[in-house]
């Protein structure tokens, strides 16, 4: 519990720390580097210690990422400065929306299968108008048993094929021996799982890879089946196993 509370009590204090200057930041400049510098800060109160690996995220590049925990907005938005794709449910909570648009989250709805095609625009547009990075997370949720999920082609709509100037890069966020614990249990509500992970005892070394670029390709299953067996190779080292050696076959 003391864990937990002076954790949750370095969060507030970084985020009040920031507040004030990200909004005169947005304010003078129109944009604003606090909300990566907040994401950075708070990983490392939450214990982890990310290490950067491949080559720089160039601008209008979307990171395919795979999914682990809640944490992976802040290693991944720490280290590389992207902003999120995320479903559109998250925008129901206002106190979350605040915090996600601080950091120009795009939002779409996954469950509409009929508005693929305009999900799919929607991130065509933003990749080619926003120079900053964006992440997707294809599995579409965290697993529940430590493993890397088939990943949804759906989701990769927008890049088969890619916008022009767009940039499609596989990213493996790697924990190493911790992985397993920080999925959720079965049965975990999103709070209890917050807090578990708040409370959890020693730091954990974070390794993102940044994989080579994906050759571009019409087929969003294919895209589907590289970005996930690459993904898969970059984990395997730390005996992450894949759930399924292919990726979703449905929309």
């Amino acid at each position: 519990m003391l864990r937990l509370g002076l954790r949750a009590a370095g969060l507030l204090g970084l985020f009040l720390a920031c507040l004030v200057p990200h909004l005169l930041s947005k304010w003078l400049l129109g944009r604003s580097p606090w909300p990566r510098r907040f994401l950075a800060a708070a990983a490392r109160i939450i214990g982890a210690r990310v290490r950067l690996a491949g080559e720089p995220v160039r601008p209008h590049t979307l990171l395919i990422s795979n999914h682990v925990s809640w944490i992976d907005i802040f290693v991944l938005g720490g280290a590389t400065g992207c902003a999120f794709v995320s479903k559109a449910e998250i925008a129901d909570n206002p106190i979350i929306k605040w915090f996600a648009d601080q950091n120009d989250t795009l939002y779409v709805r996954r469950s509409h299968k009929r508005g693929v095609g305009e999900q799919a625009s929607e991130v065509a547009s933003a990749l080619q108008r926003r120079a900053q990075p964006l992440a997707l997370f294809p599995e579409g949720t965290v697993g529940t048993d430590g493993r890397l999920l088939p990943f949804r082609p759906a989701l990769l709509s927008a890049v088969a094929p890619p916008p022009p100037g767009a940039i499609v890069r596989p990213v493996a966020v790697d924990y190493g021996p911790v992985f397993p614990e920080l999925s959720w249990a079965k049965g975990e509500h999103g709070l209890g799982n917050g807090l578990r992970l708040l409370g959890r005892r020693g730091r954990m070394e974070v390794r993102i890879a940044l994989l080579e670029p994906i050759e571009a390709t019409v087929d969003r299953k294919a895209l589907a089946r590289r970005a996930h067996d690459a993904i898969a190779a970059a984990l395997a080292p730390s005996g992450i196993a894949p759930a399924s050696s292919s990726a979703r076959t449905g929309l």
